[in-house]
Parts: structure tokens; sequence; C-alpha cells
């Protein structure tokens, strides 16, 4: 398969992708849940089995007679058969106020789970999320840079570690674009889950597209030549890791689908996530990482 000579057509899908994802996020946002932003969340079966929406009204109405919780975000969870209430910070003695209103309201009343986390810890918890992305892009960056030190022609070995930090924001913003657009549309809130997806594509995709630059580090290394054509190479080494790389990527997402379609809904969001981007970074390791290596070297020549 010539990939590098279609490069343009691969390049414009991933750049596509990327700018509609970069647009969601930046117009949508991202709605976080009570673990970054703070909050209290109460899981709740109920025996009477109310809708949503009314059980949604009644914590309007609480908020309207001077209660303390406001509008709440009321989803329902039917592997559980329960309801998942997030609103913002309370007490305990509200908590208990409240539950014991729900049960005069709506009667029998199974409390699941009840988690209240300040904004301070949600704060806390941003931050090292960040960090822990920050570091993990630092040490892939340098890792790759001394990997690749032997290979000082065409391509100098830092730029294999450049591209390798732009493959892995195109196989982590459009996940999070997803994210965003779900926010906005049916109210999906991140988590510190979400924040383990990323690192776990990231993880994943710098794997895949290693192996495509190593065996182009073997390639490179065997040919010994002062003209070598670096994209007859690049193609070459594409084509021999090809088979590898869908191979591995499928039984990924094989697993990651069947947890997603009979899995429990709690974990929906994470193993959506995950889905697209292993696909995502399936396809830049192959249609991406490699093309960009090329199209560098070019661009460095004129």
């Amino acid at each position: 398969m010539n990939i590098i000579g279609r490069r343009k057509i691969f390049l414009s899908v991933a750049a596509v992708l990327t700018v509609a994802a970069i647009i969601a996020v930046l117009f949508f946002g991202l709605k976080q849940g009570i673990d970054l932003a703070g909050g209290s969340l109460w899981q709740l079966r109920i025996a009477a089995e109310p809708s949503a929406d009314l059980l949604k009204d009644f914590f309007r109405e609480r908020a309207s007679q001077g209660g303390v919780i406001g509008d709440a975000i009321v989803s329902r969870e039917s592997s559980t058969n329960s309801f998942i209430v997030r609103t913002g910070e309370i007490s305990e003695a509200d908590h208990q106020r409240r539950l014991a209103a729900l049960r005069e309201r709506f009667g029998e009343i199974e409390e699941l789970r009840f988690e209240n986390i300040g904004p301070a810890i949600g704060n806390e918890l941003r931050k090292k999320a960040i960090w822990a992305g920050v570091l993990v892009l630092l040490g892939i960056s340098l890792y790759i840079t001394y990997a690749f030190r032997k290979v000082a022609y065409p391509v100098k070995s830092w730029k294999y570690g450049v591209i390798a930090l732009i493959t892995l924001f195109h196989d982590v913003i459009i996940p999070t674009g997803l994210a965003a657009f779900l926010g906005w549309r049916l109210g999906t809130e991140i988590d510190t889950s979400f924040i383990v997806a990323l690192l776990v594509i990231m993880g994943f995709s710098i794997h895949d597209t290693i192996v495509v630059f190593d065996r182009t580090r073997e390639n490179l290394l065997l040919s010994r030549s002062s003209k070598v054509d670096l994209e007859s190479v690049v193609n070459q080494s594409v084509n021999e890791t090809l088979a590898r790389s869908v191979n591995t990527s499928l039984t990924l997402v094989l697993v990651v689908a069947a947890l997603y379609f009979l899995g429990p809904a709690s974990l929906s969001t994470f193993l959506l996530i995950i889905l697209t981007g292993t696909i995502v970074g399936t396809y830049s390791s192959i249609f991406v990482a490699s093309p960009l290596l090329v199209v560098w070297h070019k661009l460095s020549k004129t």
C-alpha cells in the first residue's frame, strides 16, 4: 500500500477531526463531575419509581422554599434500577433532612451511595491530573529522543519525539471533543475516570507509534546510504507493521466494545472514551505519525 503517497488525504482527515474536536471543546466546554468541580452525589433506589423529571422537580421545589440544594442533575441507572443525583455541596445535616423529605414524598428509599467532595479537593485533583498529563508527555518525548539517538540521518532523533507528541495531541483531543459534545447534548460529565481513560489512550497510542518508528529506524540503519529515499523507507516500514498494529488494536476494540454494550452504565463514558481513543490512536500511528515524518523532512529541505 502506498500510504505515504496518499498522505495528503490521511493528514486532511486527521486535521478535520482535530479542528472539529477543538471547536467542540471551545464552544461546549467540559462538564465536570463532582470529583473535579466539588459537590454531592446520591445514588437512590426508590420503590415508587418516579420519573427523573419528577425527582428533579422535587429538588427545584425545595430550592424555591429556601433549601440549599438548588437544581439537581438527575439521571437513571438502569443496571441497578436507581437514580444518580448530583447537586452542590451540602452538609451532613442537610443531607439527612433532604433524605427524610424524599422519603416523605416518595415513600421507601434505599440510599446506595452518598459522596460529598469540597471544591478544594476537586481543584487539587484537577491540578494533579494536569501535572500527570504534562509529566507523561515530557517523559515520552525524552525517551523517544534518547531511543532514536543513533538515527541522525536523514531525520534528527528529537523530531521523532516532537511528532509523537503531535500525534498524541490528535489522539487525546478527539475523545475530549467527543466528551464535550456529549456533555452539551446529553449532560455527560467528566471525572477522574476520564483522566484515566486519556492516560490509557496516550500509553496505547505511543506504544503503537514507537513500533512503527522503530521499524523505520531499523530500515534506515540497514540502508546506510547518503542518498536514502526516506519516503520509500517509511512507506515500507508502515506496511511491515500494518498488520500487527491493526490486529493488536482490534483485540482491544472488541473487548472494550463488549464491555461498553454489556457492562454497567456507570462505566459507559469511560469505555466510550477508551474505544474512541483506541481507534483514533491506531489511525494516527499508521496514517499520521509516519506521513508527518516525511512532510517535515521535505519541508526542511526546501
